[in-house]
């Protein structure tokens, strides 16, 4: 046990003074790591052996909920990126065990928790706004008959935009299913989508529906 806390005492001194960006440090990305209502798993690089999950520097797929409630905050495992890969290989220059580390328990994620998962991805996307960029259609601008008509993009904005967009601002994967959009949107402005979302997904009082608040704007603006 004493050589395991050893381990994981220099990943966080490691941590600690590695100069990275304040958005770049451990706990920050796993805060947003993708939740949501198509339950994906995450690639993460153990620093201990743990059950039938993995050995230590081993790359493993887990759930977002168990990474970010069990296996970071012991920080039994990093996420699978070049950073985080770089101070996994200096923990083990500093510390190598002589013997095989001390296997730990596997913590299920129970379906509580996946609800919780599920409802807290459906608020923040009925809590955000998507904002995107989009050129306009130079040769309809010119021929409106007034300026208050709607100022249309050059390539309408489609479901599949949105879906893009909302797992790279938000952290969220959703479906086309999820999303309400009978066809795409032509013009600048802001619009309010539907979101079909599971009813097992409890609505916020006074709500009737999920939504989802879209801002498309001109590039450069």
């Amino acid at each position: 046990m004493a050589y395991m806390q050893y381990g994981r005492n220099a990943l966080r001194k490691i941590i600690t003074d590695t100069s990275l960006q304040s958005s770049d440090r451990m706990l920050n990305p796993l805060l947003y790591a993708s939740q949501g209502l198509r339950y994906r798993k995450l690639e993460v690089i153990l620093t201990t052996s743990i059950g039938k999950l993995g050995k230590a520097g081993e790359t493993v797929k887990v759930a977002p909920g168990y990474f970010r409630n069990h296996l970071m905050p012991k920080l039994l495992a990093v996420p699978n990126i070049e950073k985080y890969a770089f101070l996994v290989r200096e923990q083990r220059k500093i510390y190598q065990p002589e013997e095989e580390e001390k296997e730990v328990k596997v913590v299920k994620e129970s379906k509580e928790d996946k609800m919780k998962e599920y409802e807290k991805a459906a608020r923040r996307l009925d809590k955000s706004k998507l904002v995107l960029r989009s050129l306009i259609n130079v040769d309809k601008f010119r021929s409106r008959a007034t300026k208050d008509e709607p100022i249309e993009l050059r390539s309408p904005v489609t479901k599949d935009d949105i879906i893009a967009e909302v797992e790279r601002q938000l952290s969220v994967r959703i479906g086309p299913e999820n999303l309400h959009l009978p066809s795409p949107l032509t013009t600048f402005g802001e619009f309010e989508v539907p979101l079909r979302l599971p009813k097992s997904i409890p609505l916020p009082e006074g709500k009737v529906q999920w939504t989802l608040d879209v801002k498309i704007r001109g590039k450069g603006k």
